[in-house]
């Protein structure tokens, strides 16, 4: 291991973990029957788990690991509010009746809820976890990039309140202490959040709502039943009214058809070590969280504390080892601020991010019943929290209306069983053509 890259007390963990106590979440008993159970224990479940428990229904909630163990607890801390996806509202096509021109505008407003959620939630249940609106910045990695979003900036003012304004270059130092983009587009209205706390937040807000929470338990074969289903485990079977699957980036063989719709794409982040004060308060001046827009793009911000860089991106698009990834990423904060050269890495950790083949998220019922919320499209905090609990009030009854993401079709492709194999390809040719448009601006 490189001693001048990796600081000596060096963790191949989340950084994000060091905030949570000691000791792990107490183990409960797997009952024999539930109103609901919940597969899987991050963002997705535990906000689903809340609101049926709010509703007076008794939730299960499920994880093979300790709850939280995957990508609800290793993100990058970013709170979206509508504003990231784009990419798939050009291929939206309107339900019968409607027009897509009205989808667009029902999924942007829905995406936007999500932000609203994670506040609301945050603030009822009275989570610690570091929550604040202090927007991001978005660097255009090329002038064309600029341009870009300069003609998106109406769209997101008027559809998802974005409270977005364009920065052009000359004024780049407002926002970072960098010349490395060519301008860019602020987003006031996001947030940011500690992941790990929040997760630990909402897991004692579902126990107090009545759920009960199991981790270290991995659900295996599903079985339908007279009065619902029956879910065997590796700790005994339960039954079940109702199954809710919140797998997202983590969807395996236990449900091989919604497997075969997301495609589970690593994403790598280190943190430094603490920096100088007045190095560290330089470097993002209005605190804000910082992204890009490069195919193979970078999102990185300052730890709550102010005291040293989170810095992430797609190192490589598959699971590599620290050795791998962190050179790499610490090459790319490099690239961005020069000033930072010497710092030492103190964590690196790696977690799935799931994309739908549309790039959107979707909810909703598969043929054979189950429950679903799944495809965060890199931004799941805010709008998988938001579709976890739409989930919890369909499944009681108590959904004033449809979500626009709900029962959308959720495509896959000819040949694909959920091992996205051409993943590297993909980068690489993502790579070459950001290198391509760099060179030529």
């Amino acid at each position: 291991m490189d001693t001048k890259l990796f600081h000596p007390e060096f963790k191949a963990r989340p950084y994000w973990w060091e905030a949570l106590p000691d000791e792990e979440w107490p183990q409960a008993e797997l009952p024999a029957r539930a109103d609901v159970v919940i597969i899987g224990g991050g963002l997705t479940g535990l906000n689903c788990a809340i609101e049926l428990g709010r509703g007076g229904a008794r939730p299960v909630v499920l994880d093979g690991e300790k709850l939280g163990y995957g990508a609800s607890t290793r993100n990058g801390g970013g709170v979206s509010g509508g504003n990231t996806i784009g990419k798939g509202l050009s291929g939206a096509k309107g339900r019968s009746g409607g027009s897509a021109d009205e989808l667009v505008k029902a999924m942007i407003g829905d995406a936007v809820e999500g932000l609203n959620h994670v506040e609301a939630i945050v603030a009822r249940e009275k989570i610690d976890c570091f929550y604040e609106r202090t927007g991001r910045f978005i660097g255009a990695f090329t002038p064309k990039h600029y341009q870009g979003m300069e003609g998106k900036m109406a769209q997101l003012n008027e559809l998802a309140m974005a409270d977005a304004h364009m920065v052009p270059r000359e004024r780049q130092r407002e926002e970072m202490a960098s010349d490395y983009y060519y301008g860019g587009m602020v987003i006031n209205r996001t947030g940011k959040i500690h992941p790990a706390l929040y997760h630990w937040g909402l897991m004692q807000a579902a126990e107090r709502h009545g759920a009960t929470l199991v981790g270290h338990t991995r659900a295996g074969k599903l079985t339908k039943i007279a009065d619902g289903w029956r879910v065997d485990t590796t700790r005994g079977p339960i039954e079940a009214r109702e199954v809710v699957i919140a797998t997202n980036g983590y969807t395996g063989d236990l449900t091989p058809d919604l497997k075969r719709r997301m495609m589970p794409i690593a994403s790598h982040i280190i943190a430094t070590e603490e920096l100088d004060p007045e190095l560290a308060a330089s470097l993002i001046p209005k605190k804000r969280t910082l992204a890009d827009s490069k195919r193979v793009l970078c999102y990185y911000r300052m730890s709550p504390d102010g005291k040293r860089v989170l810095f992430g991106g797609r190192a490589k698009f598959t699971q590599v080892s620290p050795e791998v990834s962190a050179p790499l990423l610490h090459g790319m904060m490099l690239q961005r601020w020069p000033q930072l050269k010497g710092v030492r890495v103190t964590h690196a950790w790696t977690g799935n991010v799931a994309f739908a083949f549309d790039y959107l998220p979707h909810m909703g019922r598969t043929d054979k019943g189950l429950h679903y919320a799944l495809g965060c499209n890199g931004s799941g905090v805010g709008i998988l929290s938001y579709l976890g609990a739409e989930v919890g009030k369909k499944i009681l009854g108590q959904a004033n209306r449809v979500p626009s993401f709900d029962g959308q079709d959720f495509p896959t492709k000819p040949l694909y069983f959920g091992n996205p194999w051409f993943l590297p390809v993909v980068g690489t040719w993502y790579k070459f053509r950001d290198w391509l448009d760099r060179a030529s601006a």
